[in-house]
């Protein structure tokens, strides 16, 4: 067995408050729910099992409390549970690409207005994002029940105001029909689903849990459901009809960004940004152990 994710996360972003280790005993101080889960690995180490999804909401509950002052973020079983860390590092990242345009200066407060594509029922995106940079957020989904749960989420802690959720209505569009007249973002961030069917985000679970070392039937440690995790062509097809929307408003963002987890897929998204127009294209790539993924991020503006 591999030894846990608690040790150094090699790669993360410099500014990224998960760099080191687990402090298992301050995070149990801090959300005593935790401690049913935590024990000794074969290594003697602290840890938890992460291909428990039960223990993999409560760590995040408690790495929410201790480092970004949410104090009530609960989660429907059926829906995605992220790992804080890969999230915040996309958001670190971003930020130095809007700070790029003012010598590296990292812009912070309401002024910068971030749109999350598919914020999910986890809300973690525009969570962190105002917890470290102040930005203001509005989440989209195309899942009423997924943006119920972020509304009670917010609603719970009055430390995210500033933060907005809306349903976009069509499920085959992403821009279309969410965007009110005049609206004007920064940036817009989104985790698209990256598989094409079940039986690929199964096949991605089994490959997960083989790199942990963790024998047995696959399970979904971190949740989903389908739109979370698998839509019609996958994650190139969902980022190709991003960016034909994209294209469709192109002063209503400074910059399109997501991520992308499949690096065979970005020669194709960067032909498909050429088709578009976009003047500026950039990847961004992130690491978090041996876990290699990257941010593809344009714009229409000069």
């Amino acid at each position: 067995m591999m030894r846990g994710k608690e040790q150094e996360k090699a790669g993360l972003h410099p500014r990224n408050r998960h760099r080191g280790r687990y402090d298992f005993g301050e995070l149990v101080r801090t959300s005593p729910e935790l401690a049913g889960f935590v024990r000794p690995n074969p290594y003697g180490d602290t840890s938890i099992d992460f291909a428990d999804p039960d223990a993999v909401r409560a760590l995040n509950r408690a790495l929410l409390k201790q480092f970004y002052g949410i104090e009530h973020w609960e989660l429907p079983a059926c829906y995605l549970c992220p790992p804080i860390p890969g999230r915040a590092d996309y958001l670190h990242h971003i930020a130095d690409l809007l700070g790029a345009a003012d010598g590296g200066r990292i812009p912070r407060g309401p002024s910068v207005r971030v749109l999350d594509i598919g914020v999910g029922a986890n809300c973690i995106y525009p969570i962190l994002g105002h917890q470290e940079y102040g930005w203001d957020f509005l989440g989209s989904d195309i899942d009423p029940g997924a943006l119920a749960a972020a509304g009670r989420i917010l609603r719970a802690n009055p430390c995210l105001a500033g933060i907005e959720l809306r349903l976009q209505p069509a499920p085959g569009r992403i821009f279309q029909g969410l965007l009110r007249e005049g609206e004007t973002f920064a940036l817009s961030i989104c985790n698209p689903p990256f598989h094409a069917s079940p039986d690929e985000a199964w096949a991605g679970t089994r490959r997960k849990l083989g790199n942990l070392g963790i024998a047995g039937a696959p399970r979904l440690n971190f949740g989903g459901r389908s739109g979370e995790l698998w839509c019609e062509g996958g994650e190139a097809g969902f980022v190709r009809r991003m960016i034909a929307e994209s294209a469709e408003i192109p002063s209503r963002c400074r910059w399109f960004s997501t991520l992308v987890s499949k690096s065979s897929s970005l020669p194709g998204l960067r032909h498909a940004l050429r088709q578009a127009g976009a003047v500026d294209t950039r990847t961004l790539d992130m690491a978090q152990g041996q876990k290699q993924s990257r941010i593809l991020a344009w714009t229409f503006q000069a």
